[in-house]
């Protein structure tokens, strides 16, 4: 069986994720491990992304859309984490990118650490909202998410390839 761990990842969360899936998947004919690109032929698809704007990138969006008739499993990072609803969500986002023909065999999220930048922003949102609650527990997340991905999120990665061997 020939399988495809395709990813993008800008902070190296996405990638950490791909590579624990790499080592997981180790006894299977891995053909391409690297950032989308045409012509990547294989039976079983791993596809992941950092969350841009609750999906997926619009490269990885574009190469999903490429696909038919496969087997493939999904797996990403989202800087707002730690519920299972909210990746429900960002999975069914990216799944409006994923033709009928393919078999959906899975998918796996978790949180990952995001640039300061992010932070800086959150910090001039507080200081010209200063009673905004939410915007607080948004860079209490933040400080969160720079834990993770975590020992326990890698360990949660080989847990789900175990839970899906099956279906490929």
């Amino acid at each position: 069986m020939k399988v495809a761990i395709i990813y993008k990842s800008i902070t190296g969360n996405t990638k950490l994720i791909a590579e624990e899936i790499k080592k997981e998947l180790s006894s299977e004919e891995i053909v391409y491990f690297d950032e989308p690109k045409e012509a990547v032929e294989a039976d079983v698809y791993f596809v992941g992304s950092w969350t841009d704007k609750g999906s997926c990138t619009p490269k990885i969006q574009n190469f999903l859309k490429s696909l038919a008739n496969k087997k493939i499993a999904i797996f990403g990072t989202a800087g707002f984490g730690g519920s299972k609803e909210y990746y429900d969500i960002i999975f069914n986002n990216v799944k409006k990118n994923i033709s009928e023909s393919n078999e959906i065999i899975g998918y796996f999220y978790c949180q990952g650490k995001m640039p300061i930048s992010i932070k800086e922003k959150y910090e001039n949102m507080v200081k010209e909202n200063p009673n905004n609650i939410k915007f607080k527990s948004i860079i209490d997340n933040f400080d969160n998410a720079l834990n993770h991905p975590n020992e326990k999120d890698l360990r949660n990665v080989k847990d789900w390839i175990s839970s899906i061997r099956d279906k490929f």
